[in-house]
């Protein structure tokens, strides 16, 4: 028909699904099973892409902790997630040195991946000290706190918090340290393939 316009379609806009990403992060000075039992069980629970293991370069406690070698954590958290796909490593706050405040590191993590929602796994433990974290109301506009329940320790909370069932061990990587500098068996409390890569490399033999 003369004069006739096509009308066109206009199509409808499609968005790519965001990423939904889990991070725990720690000084896995060791890595342990308590560790990667939390990973993996919040990974799950919450239907994650990924569980990322984040070593912290340092700590900012007042009572800053000693670690061994960076290169050494790292290696061992290769070891330890190499067989669950769901788990992988995020060395971002290793290779930015210095303190590790969670707000600068995840401020960089958002600017890098726009697409990706955070949840970042704390212990129950740890809620009570929120209030105190550098910048915790920017940071909760970054990221989707995950609590991981321990006994004695209350979930009431201001802040909105996801909270999650995790079977309690009580493992924890100072004790490990100690175990291995007196020769004790740590069997099933660290990977097989970590407690190798200890034993070959000498490490934590002076108990730190």
């Amino acid at each position: 028909m003369s004069g006739s316009q096509t009308i066109l379609k206009e199509e409808p806009l499609v968005t790519a699904p965001r990423k939904q990403v889990g991070i725990l992060g720690g000084t896995f000075n060791p890595v342990h099973i308590a560790h990667l039992i939390t990973a993996d069980q919040v990974g799950n629970a919450l239907g994650l892409e990924k569980v990322l293991l984040m070593p912290s370069n340092q700590p900012p406690h007042i009572d800053e902790k000693k670690t061994i070698a960076s290169e050494h954590r790292l290696r061992m958290l290769e070891l330890a997630v190499a067989d669950n796909p769901l788990l992988d490593i995020e060395p971002i706050e290793l290779d930015r040195e210095g303190k590790s405040y969670t707000f600068d590191t995840m401020k960089l993590l958002k600017e890098k991946h726009p697409d990706t929602d955070y949840f970042f796994i704390i212990g129950g433990d740890m809620v009570e000290y929120l209030p105190k974290w550098y910048k915790i109301d920017e940071l909760m506009q970054l990221v989707n706190f995950v609590g991981v329940k321990r006994p004695n320790y209350a979930t009431e909370t201001p802040y909105p918090i996801i909270w999650i069932d995790v079977p309690l061990m009580e493992v924890g990587s100072t004790s490990l340290r100690k175990k291995i500098a007196q020769g004790c068996s740590v069997n099933y409390f660290l990977p097989q393939n970590v407690i190798n890569y200890i034993q070959e490399k000498g490490l934590y033999l002076d108990g730190l």
